[in-house]
């Protein structure tokens, strides 16, 4: 790519990211979303946790390991099921790390 084909795309995605962000800001209250989607769009952001979360759990090693000797998979389960218990959140990390920590050097 030549320096002008870069500057293009910076420019591109500039434009197309200030369209996109700005559109909820200038509908403003002109535009109401169905109330299914509304609810639907309640989830978005777990979804998208999860996203980004899942794959570094379930893979190791460039490869694909969901079982139990998965140090990541098995502190993400540990942490998991601390904060469904507890609903602290930095005991949550705390328990994961710990976890994940102990099994990394043990394993």
């Amino acid at each position: 790519m030549s320096a002008l084909d870069i500057w293009l795309v910076i420019a591109g995605m500039t434009v197309v990211t200030i369209v996109t962000r700005s559109l909820f800001l200038a509908v403003g209250d002109r535009m109401t979303l169905p109330a299914r989607l509304q609810h639907a769009l309640r989830f978005a952001p777990a979804a998208a946790l999860m996203a980004i979360v899942l794959p570094d759990l379930l893979w190791n090693q460039g490869h694909l390991e969901a079982s139990w000797t998965n140090p990541r998979l098995m502190a993400g389960i540990a942490a998991t099921a601390f904060y469904v218990a507890t609903r602290r959140m930095l005991g949550m990390v705390i328990v994961g790390m710990g976890v994940f920590t102990v099994l990394r050097l043990w394993g």
